[in-house]
């Protein structure tokens, strides 16, 4: 808004249908990424403390007890400006404000964010898109085994599935992968 970054909220329309407004607090401008002063009026930042919490409490358990964390979402590596939040209804993208309790609301998961609180515990931390992820892993050369003893069909199915998971135009680039462990330590 014109007086700076406000919490964005929900409240009846005079439809008594459901709108966005901007609610009447100034957001504290250290949970803005640093870009944010450079945003146009009506940009939007996207917080998750809870989310940062719960990074914590886990990040917490395995610096002080060792173990590994592997988290893999639709997200993005580094903080920015935008809108994220969507409704999927029916396997289908719906009006986020139009059927509260029928669709499931959702948002991108800043994974810079969750990185630099598991950083904050002392973990080493590795991010990166799902595809590269996958490729490491191996995905190609398990693909390949199979298509070996699969009929033309089921390989085609299986080139469809590596694409779909680790293509830059499908899941490879829109999901991310975050991994955490003690540093410089066996995992337990």
């Amino acid at each position: 808004s014109g007086a700076g970054w406000r919490e964005r909220m929900i409240g009846l329309a005079d439809d008594d249908g459901l709108r966005f407004f901007a609610g009447a607090g100034s957001v504290d401008p250290s949970l803005l990424p640093d870009d944010a002063e450079d945003a146009p009026q009506g940009a939007i930042v996207e917080l998750a403390p809870a989310r940062a919490a719960l990074m914590g409490t886990i990040a917490e358990r395995i610096a002080g007890h060792g173990g590994a964390g592997l988290f893999i979402d639709y997200g993005h590596l580094r903080p920015g400006i935008g809108d994220t939040l969507q409704a999927l209804r029916k396997h289908d993208h719906d009006n986020v404000l139009a059927n509260p309790g029928e669709a499931d609301l959702t948002a991108h998961v800043d994974f810079a964010a969750l990185a630099a609180t598991a950083r904050a515990h002392g973990l080493d931390v590795e991010t990166t898109t799902q595809g590269d992820f996958l490729l490491g892993m191996g995905l190609l050369e398990r693909a390949g085994s199979l298509g070996a003893k699969a009929d033309g069909k089921s390989r085609q199915a299986i080139s469809d599935a590596v694409e779909r998971l680790a293509g830059p135009d499908a899941m490879g680039e829109l999901f991310k992968v975050l991994k955490m462990l003690p540093k410089a330590g066996p995992v337990s």
